[in-house]
């Protein structure tokens, strides 16, 4: 089992450019879930997830209505009792991911990225549990563990981590994490983009 990331180690700044770009890997998942089951507007999430890499570029920072963008969250989110269908567990960790990011900018003692950490990796383990389900009578923790995609995951996260940690706190050092986390051009999911 690999050790934890130790979140606070890392400035305000970094947990934010941290959960953004994990963001970046789990919004392809709402979208093909909004597009599937014609619930919820993509472009909401888009746009705030746009507003925070703006707010990231000190140059260039803008102010952001914390209760209004929460209040244009909050209809986009699924309720899963409502779905027969899984995409609606990776959209709903999206946007819980996405509130707790709002709460790290408002709060740096908050431990939401360590929360969007674990959505992030949770829909990865769901997926994965649901996938070896189909093959498998029994799934064991071992076998979703040692699943590639959850491997990817970890190590993503890592490398991420291990970046965002040394990185500058600017525009390059931003456009450098979200390529990081894209470069492969699929969601955390292994969803083509």
């Amino acid at each position: 089992m690999p050790k934890p990331l130790s979140f606070s180690s890392l400035s305000q700044w970094q947990q934010i450019a941290f959960s953004a770009s994990l963001l970046e890997r789990m919004l392809p998942n709402y979208k093909l879930f909004s597009e599937a089951t014609e619930f919820g507007q993509f472009s909401v999430l888009r746009n705030q997830l746009d507003l925070v890499w703006q707010w990231l570029d000190k140059n260039n920072r803008c102010k952001i209505n914390y209760e209004a963008q929460l209040a244009k969250l909050e209809p986009q989110i699924p309720e899963p009792e409502n779905f027969d269908f899984f995409g609606v567990y990776p959209a709903l960790d999206t946007c819980m991911a996405m509130v707790s990011l709002f709460q790290i900018m408002q709060d740096k003692s908050s431990d939401g990225c360590e929360y969007v950490s674990k959505l992030s990796e949770n829909s990865v383990v769901k997926y994965v549990e649901l996938s070896l389900e189909q093959e498998h009578a029994s799934v064991s923790t071992e076998q979703v563990e040692s699943h590639p995609l959850m491997e990817w995951e970890r190590a993503t996260q890592e490398e991420l981590f291990n970046y965002i940690n040394i990185a500058q706190e600017n525009k390059k050092s931003c456009m450098h994490a979200k390529g990081l986390v894209l470069e492969e051009g699929l969601s955390n999911l292994g969803i083509e983009i």
